[in-house]
């Protein structure tokens, strides 16, 4: 059984930084990709990075490139999402989601079978 649970979320002033973490179990976790996504109100769900559980590639969009960093911990099978710099256009609930892959990971989401309940960032002064 397949399960993802992302934490760390929180109220955070802009220009601040925060850290959400990414427990996965029930995978083998260097067979698999996970990404991070988020949806803000009124808008479409969005991906801001990815991660490959074995050879660690990552993959960032123009949006977050320089301020956000995907890593992991294989040995806790957790993923992290260390965020710097944050606007308030970063507000959103922010997923983790997982899929198979065998070399490059992906932010599409129709691309990931499974997800995690969301965390909620407020970036707000």
């Amino acid at each position: 059984d397949v399960q993802l649970q992302a934490s760390g979320g929180g109220l955070v002033q802009p220009g601040g930084s925060l850290r959400l973490s990414c427990a996965v179990s029930g995978v083998t976790f260097d067979d698999y990709m996970i990404a991070w996504f988020r949806q803000a109100p009124g808008k479409e769900r969005g991906g801001v990075s990815c991660i490959t559980g074995g050879t660690r590639r990552t993959f960032y969009p123009v949006s977050v490139k320089g301020r956000f960093t995907i890593s992991s911990d294989n040995a806790k099978n957790t993923v992290y999402l260390q965020m710097h710099g944050l606007k308030p256009d970063d507000t959103a609930v922010y997923y983790c989601a997982a899929a198979r892959t065998s070399y490059s990971c992906s932010i599409y989401s129709p691309d990931y079978e499974y997800w995690g309940p969301g965390t909620l960032v407020t970036v707000s002064s």
